[in-house]
C-alpha cells in the first residue's frame, strides 16, 4: 500500500513538474521560433508551428542595428554594479552576522525597511541628482541606483547566510593567531561563495532587465541598455514581430548562459542553511 502511495505521489509530482515545463517553455519556444519567420509568415501559420525555413535575415538586422552598443552597456552596468553590491554586501553582513554591538538590530532594521522602498517613488530626486552632478545621458548614472536598490536584500540574504557558518572555524582561527581581517578573508568570505553565486545571478537578472532608471537616466543610443533596445525596436518594427521576437532571443541568451554555467552553485546557495545542525 505504501509503495502504491509512493508510486502515485511521484506520479503526480512528474506530471506537474511536466505542467510547469509546459507553461514555462511555452513563451520561449514561441520566441525562438518566431524569430525565425519571415515578417508575415507568423499571421499566415499557427503560432507554435515549426518555420518554413530558417530565415536568418532578421538576426543580421538586429546585429547591423545599435544592438551591440545597448549590449555593452548593459555589460558593463551590470557588471560594475554587481561587483559593488557583492563586495559591500559581504563587507556588511559580516558584523551583522558575527559581532554583536548596541546598533546592531537598529541598523539591520534599517536595511530591511530600506527593502519596501518603491523605485518609482525615488525616479524623481535621482534624476534631479543625475542631473547636477552631470551623469545624466551616460551609462554611469545607472550604476549607483542599480547597487543602491539592490543592495538591501543582498546585506539580508548574506548576513542569513553568514550566521549559519560554524562560530567554531572562528574561534580555532583565533586560536592560531588569526585576527578579524584573516578571519574574514579567509575563511568567511571562501565559505560564502555559494550565497555570493545565488546573489549574483539575481541581482544580475534584475539589472539586466531593469527599465524603469534605463529609461529616465539615459537618452541617447550611446548610453541606453538592453531593454530600451527591445523598446526601440518594437517602436521601428512594429509590424515585424519575428524582428522583435529577434531581438528578444539575444537579449535572453546572455541570461540563459548565466543560469546554465551557475545552476549548480545557485541551487547550493539556495538550499545552504536550510537544514540547522
Amino acid at each position: 500500500m505504501t509503495r502504491k502511495k509512493i508510486s502515485a505521489g511521484k506520479i503526480i509530482i512528474a506530471l506537474l513538474a511536466l505542467l510547469w515545463l509546459v507553461i514555462a517553455g511555452a513563451p520561449f519556444y514561441f520566441m525562438v521560433i518566431s524569430a525565425f519567420k519571415e515578417q508575415f509568415e507568423i499571421l499566415t501559420t499557427g503560432v507554435f508551428s515549426i518555420p518554413k525555413g530558417f530565415y536568418m535575415d532578421n538576426f543580421a538586422g538586429v546585429i547591423k542595428s545599435q544592438f551591440y552598443k545597448y549590449l555593452l552597456n548593459s555589460t558593463f552596468v551590470v557588471i560594475v554594479s554587481l561587483v559593488l553590491i557583492l563586495v559591500t554586501a559581504l563587507c556588511a553582513a559580516y558584523p551583522f552576522s558575527r559581532f554583536k554591538f548596541k546598533l546592531n538590530k537598529p541598523l539591520f532594521g534599517l536595511v530591511v525597511a530600506a527593502m519596501a522602498v518603491p523605485i518609482h517613488v525615488t525616479l524623481i530626486p535621482i534624476f534631479q541628482l543625475t542631473q547636477k552632478i552631470h551623469l545624466y545621458d551616460t551609462i554611469y548614472a545607472l550604476i549607483g541606483p542599480y547597487t543602491a536598490f539592490n543592495l538591501p536584500i543582498s546585506v539580508f540574504i548574506l548576513t542569513s547566510f553568514m550566521a549559519e557558518i560554524p562560530k567554531e572555524l572562528e574561534e580555532s582561527a583565533e586560536i592560531d593567531g588569526c585576527g578579524k581581517y584573516r578571519t574574514f578573508f579567509h575563511i568567511i568570505a571562501p565559505l560564502s561563495k555559494a550565497g555570493l553565486a545565488t546573489l549574483a545571478i539575481y541581482n544580475a537578472v534584475n539589472m539586466w532587465n531593469e527599465f524603469s532608471f534605463a529609461l529616465v537616466l539615459t537618452q541617447s543610443a550611446k548610453s541606453r541598455t538592453l531593454p530600451l533596445s527591445i523598446w526601440d525596436f518594437q517602436g521601428q518594427y512594429n509590424s515585424n514581430v519575428p524582428m522583435i521576437m529577434a531581438v528578444l532571443t539575444f537579449c535572453a541568451l546572455p541570461m540563459i548562459a548565466a543560469f546554465a554555467i551557475g545552476q549548480d552553485k545557485l541551487i547550493k546557495g539556495m538550499m545552504a542553511g536550510a537544514v540547522k545542525g
